[in-house]
């Protein structure tokens, strides 16, 4: 195979956006999901893989769904167990977002961790009561993103495993 070859610069390009995609678990505005499942995508449409390729990004849709659904199910119910609202986690996700662009990278989550911490003690009133609700939204955050790297990563299997079978 060459790099003139179109299949290897399709298997190339359907490579790093998943790549991308597994990243973005972790870097802000890259969508990690939707980024691995359009790499599967490319490559069934254009990588000649045929009905096998095929195969593997309906295996793929499967699980970056599941994924999705699951990112957001599991933490939140483990949250509106621990009474934290909802509103609390919205100005977390508005502060950290705002530390991101002031301190980029870390700011995430330090600006995340801030807000939740700040709405909290603005709800409940006493610093010691706000800090266990934040641990619970670190652990809901981090649970969230250990959920979407696992789909991506099997998504990143799926196709690896269609590129050497088909």
């Amino acid at each position: 195979m060459s790099l003139t070859d179109s299949q290897t610069v399709v298997t190339v390009v359907a490579a790093l956006a998943i790549l991308a995609g597994l990243a973005g678990v972790v870097v802000p505005g890259l969508p990690a999901l939707p980024l691995c499942w359009g790499g599967v995508l490319v490559w069934a449409i254009f990588g000649g893989a045929g009905v096998g390729g095929w195969a593997v990004f309906a295996a793929a849709t499967f699980v970056a769904v599941s994924g999705a659904v699951i990112k957001y199910a599991w933490p939140g119910r483990n949250l509106k167990r621990t009474g934290v609202p909802t509103s609390t986690l919205l100005a977390g996700s508005v502060l950290g977002i705002v530390g991101f662009f002031v301190v980029p990278i870390v700011g995430l989550v330090l600006g995340f961790v801030g807000g939740v911490w700040a709405a909290e003690r603005l709800r409940l009133g006493s610093h010691q009561l706000a800090w266990p609700s934040t641990v619970q939204a670190l652990k809901a955050a981090g649970l969230s993103m250990l959920v979407e790297f696992l789909a991506g990563l099997v998504i990143a299997v799926l196709w690896a495993a269609g590129l050497l079978l088909t």
